[in-house]
């Protein structure tokens, strides 16, 4: 359950910036990211268990300058979609690198004696990925939300939510699954 706090700067942002106010979500999100960033460090994490907390830290740092900078940018409808494509790319971008992002999370859960076995590598792989074609839904149907139905907040915060939640329990339950099939 700790690994989901990583996604803790996402989850505020996409509640205080869902009602146009993105400066805001900006910094809240930045500020947590940090936060969390500094206090997994503190404690002795290595960056590949912190990979979501740290993408986080420079994504808000990012939004946030353009925010105050820009703060009526035409953008601004856009901000939960930017979210998710940042966090797609940087679920694809762990996986084109052959570094899955929940391997650190894994890691930290699972005996040391499996964490250099293809299997371990593999199921990661497919959690990874699963996560990784969430948040690409996820982009592609907030960025057609705003066109379609710009108030539609409750949407934004349903399709935000389904894009943490349904990878969250796959993540939970395939592992098992996976388990059960190799000893098989």
């Amino acid at each position: 359950m700790r690994g989901l706090l990583g996604f803790l700067p996402w989850i505020v942002y996409a509640f205080v910036a869902t009602g146009d106010e993105w400066r805001w979500g900006a910094i809240t999100g930045l500020v947590i990211a940090v936060v969390l960033v500094g206090l997994d460090r503190r404690a002795g994490k290595g960056w590949d268990e912190i990979v979501i907390e740290a993408s986080a830290a420079v994504f808000f740092a990012c939004l946030t300058v353009f925010a105050l900078v820009v703060p009526h940018s035409p953008l601004t409808p856009y901000g939960p979609a930017l979210v998710n494509l940042w966090l797609a790319g940087t679920a694809w971008g762990s996986l084109v690198i052959r570094r899955p992002f929940t391997l650190g999370i894994a890691r930290t859960m699972a005996p040391r004696d499996i964490w250099e076995s293809p299997w371990f590598h593999r199921v990661n792989a497919v959690i990874t990925t699963v996560w990784a074609a969430a948040f690409t839904v996820a982009a592609l149907c907030l960025a057609f939300v705003p066109a379609a139905a710009p108030h539609a907040t409750a949407l934004v915060i349903a399709i935000k939510a389904l894009s943490f939640a349904l990878p969250a329990l796959f993540a939970a339950w395939y592992p098992k699954r996976a388990r059960r099939a190799l000893i098989k």
